[in-house]
């Protein structure tokens, strides 16, 4: 066999942002997501809708936007009408709608300027675009806790209303948005969570079986003929089924698992590269995840993550999370943060499932919140955590 030999045919199907056309048990969700829209191609202008799609990370909630959101465009272009759809990540934009709006308007108008405006005018500059184009938008809003967290429920609640103020004006702007966490719509005003949750798509977490389908059928578009095998499927799927039925693991779990056929030089991706595969890749948390944490955030975790390298027990409380983060703060020249924003801090790096938090047990005096670090090693953690503030310092 040459040393060029690769068990791929093109590896960019299991890259996470490929969005395949066929995409296993969630084409109930996608036909309703079409149904929910089919006024933005049948009767434009004449009304918006506001959906919001919920559930954990690796169900499918991104892909099948984007899907819909390719699809739904190439209709409206056959009907020659000029609809966009745009997706953003609130995370990325770090929380801030400003942000959010400009990236927005800059799909429009590429050299729009990138100072000079708030948020209230970038809001009425976009549909100022809107009308003088004739077009119409569906926003999608990915991590939208991201965006609640930051500026609270106003943003959101101009989003929902801004086409009130305009009467007897096209109805142009609808929005999309993606939650992983149900409990961040309490945090929303009751108007603006009751528009919300009227439209509430869930999406439940993938069984072995379908995480199976979902591989059988990027194995077919990604690796040549007989380098994967049901076995090595099986594995994947079983793995990342004990990881909460995350998708996106299992996708990278097997790329990795064929980057180790690779450079073995082997012909098949067999179970045991999985296994290599496996202790390299953990589930949830990428490089992505890590260089979208605020500052702050990253300090914290970086004392939590040392802590954990450093002693052999399994949990520690939020005091000493607290000193560790303290410690932390002391060597970066940073001024330490407050313990209630630190809470607020746990509860977001909970919710991205980096660590685990729960309370003490019945019969200790008062609450306490213990946290542990459960899937990340954490001197990779650490090395990670290190190398994203090296970067932001120089």
């Amino acid at each position: 066999m040459p040393a060029s030999f690769s068990v791929f045919k093109d590896e960019t199907r299991l890259d996470i942002n490929y969005v395949p056309s066929s995409l296993p048990h969630r084409q109930a969700q996608l036909r309703f997501l079409h149904q929910l829209f089919r006024f933005a191609i049948e009767d434009p202008g004449e009304m918006t809708q506001r959906v919001l799609i919920v559930g954990n990370v690796g169900t499918g909630k991104t892909v099948i936007s984007q899907r819909f959101g390719f699809d739904i465009t190439k209709e409206a272009e056959k009907r020659k009408i000029n609809l966009n759809y745009v997706h953003v990540n609130c995370r990325e934009c770090k929380g801030s709608l400003f942000m959010i709006l400009q990236r927005v308007i800059l799909k429009f108008i590429p050299n729009f300027p990138r100072r000079g405006y708030s948020a209230e005018e970038l809001l009425q500059t976009l549909m100022q675009i809107l009308d003088e184009r004739n077009t119409y938008l569906i926003l999608c809003l990915d991590e939208l806790e991201a965006l609640i967290r930051s500026e609270g429920s106003d943003p959101v609640y101009s989003l929902t209303r801004v086409q009130e103020e305009r009467l007897n004006a096209p109805q142009r702007l609808s929005l999309l948005c993606i939650l992983r966490e149900p409990a961040y719509l309490k945090e929303l005003d009751p108007s603006t969570r009751s528009t919300l949750q009227r439209n509430l798509i869930h999406f439940e977490e993938y069984s072995k079986p379908q995480l199976q389908d979902i591989l059988n059928d990027r194995v077919d578009l990604a690796f040549r003929n007989g380098t994967v095998f049901t076995p090595t499927v099986e594995l994947v799927a079983e793995l990342a089924s004990m990881e909460g039925g995350d998708a996106r693991y299992a996708i990278e779990l097997l790329w990795r698992a064929g980057k180790y056929a690779d450079a073995s030089n082997m012909k098949e991706v067999s179970p045991e590269c999985v296994r290599k595969a496996a202790t390299t890749v953990y589930p949830v948390v990428g490089k992505e995840v890590i260089s979208s944490l605020n500052l702050h955030e990253k300090l914290l975790l970086l004392g939590v993550a040392r802590h954990f390298k450093q002693a052999s027990t399994v949990y520690m409380s939020m005091g000493e999370a607290e000193d560790a983060y303290a410690i932390v703060c002391e060597e970066y020249g940073k001024k330490q943060r407050g313990h209630t924003q630190l809470w607020k801090y746990v509860n977001e790096l909970s919710a991205l499932g980096i660590i685990k938090t729960e309370l003490s047990g019945v019969g200790q005096r008062g609450k306490t919140t213990y946290i542990s670090l459960p899937k990340i090693p954490a001197s990779e953690l650490e090395q990670e955590l290190t190398k994203a503030l090296h970067t932001k310092r120089r």
